[in-house]
C-alpha cells in the first residue's frame, strides 16, 4: 500500500482478542494502513505469533479483557510507550460453545454459563471503553473506540441466549459511550459494527470437521441473500473507515456487515444445481 493510501498513519491502536479471526485481520488492515498496533489476547502463543508476523509496527502485549488490573497495565505501557492512544477495538468475545457446552437456551442454560460469556463480552466491552476513555483523556487524543458487537445483538438467537443478550448490551453502551463522550466535549467518537456469519475459528465447534461440514455451512448461511459466509478482512475494511479520520462525524452509530440478512425478507439467488 502507498504512502498516499495509508489512512492511519501515525495512529495507536489497540485490539482486543487479536490472535486470530476478526482480530488478527483487524490488527493486519491497520498495519497496513500506517498504524502501530498492539494486539492483545490471552493466547500468548498464538498472540505473538500474530504480531510478529505483522512486523515492527506490531507489539504483543498479554490483556484478559475480564480483568480491570490488566487494562490498567496494558494502557499504561501504551502511553508509556507511545504516550497516546487514537483508537481501540474492543473485539474479544465468546460465544459460549467453545468448551462443547452446547445448551445456551433461555430455558437450560446455567448461570454460571450465562454469566461466563457477558463477563467476557459485556464486562470486557465495558471496561476496554472505560479505560480507553482515561488514556484518550489523559494524552488529549482524538479517539475512536469501535466495539464489536454482532447481528446477533441485533435480533433474539433461540440457542444462544447469553450470547444475544450480550451483544446486544454491547450494541446500546456504545451508544452511550458515545453520547457521554460528547457531552463531555472529548474529541473521541464510539461505534459499534454488527457482523453476521463470519467465518472465523469461533464457528468450528458448530461447523465440525466431517463429512457433513458443508452441509452444515450451507444451513448456516440459507437465510443470507448473498449465500455465503463473510470473511474477516470485509470486517477489517470498516473498522479501517471507522477508526480514520474520515470518519470524525460518525459516532453513536451500528453497522452491519450481514451479507443483506437485516435487510429485510430473503432474497437469495434460486440453486443453480440440475
Amino acid at each position: 500500500m502507498s504512502t498516499q493510501m495509508k489512512r492511519l498513519e501515525g495512529k495507536t491502536a489497540l485490539v482486543t482478542g487479536a490472535a486470530r479471526g476478526i482480530g488478527a485481520a483487524i490488527a493486519s488492515a491497520f498495519v497496513d494502513n500506517g498504524a502501530f498496533v498492539y494486539l492483545t489476547d490471552i493466547d500468548d502463543v498464538t498472540g505473538r505469533s500474530t504480531a510478529e508476523k505483522l512486523g515492527g509496527q506490531a507489539r504483543y502485549l498479554h490483556l484478559d479483557v475480564r480483568v480491570e488490573a490488566d487494562w490498567q497495565s496494558v494502557t499504561t505501557a501504551v502511553l508509556k510507550e507511545r504516550q497516546g492512544l487514537h483508537v481501540l477495538v474492543n473485539n474479544a468475545g465468546i460465544t459460549g460453545f467453545e468448551e462443547g457446552n452446547l445448551v445456551h437456551d433461555p430455558e437450560h442454560a446455567s448461570l454460571e454459563a450465562w454469566r461466563a460469556v457477558h463477563q467476557t463480552n459485556l464486562d470486557g466491552t465495558f471496561l476496554g471503553c472505560k479505560h480507553a476513555i482515561q488514556t484518550m483523556r489523559q494524552a488529549a487524543c482524538t479517539g475512536s473506540i469501535i466495539n464489536i458487537s454482532s447481528r446477533s445483538g441485533l435480533v433474539g438467537i433461540p440457542g444462544a441466549a447469553a450470547y444475544a443478550a450480550s451483544k446486544a448490551a454491547v450494541r446500546n453502551h456504545s451508544k452511550t459511550v458515545a453520547l457521554y463522550c460528547a457531552e463531555q466535549g472529548l474529541p473521541i467518537r464510539c461505534n459499534s459494527i454488527h457482523p453476521a456469519a463470519i467465518l472465523t475459528p469461533m464457528w468450528e465447534p458448530l461447523l465440525g470437521s466431517g463429512p457433513e461440514r458443508e452441509e452444515r455451512m450451507r444451513e448456516f448461511v440459507q437465510d443470507c441473500p448473498l449465500r455465503r459466509f463473510g470473511r474477516p478482512e470485509e470486517v477489517a475494511a470498516v473498522a479501517v473507515m471507522i477508526a480514520s479520520d474520515e470518519a470524525t462525524y460518525i459516532t453513536g452509530a451500528e453497522l452491519n456487515i450481514d451479507g443483506g440478512i437485516l435487510a429485510g425478507a430473503i432474497a437469495a439467488p434460486a440453486s443453480t444445481k440440475s
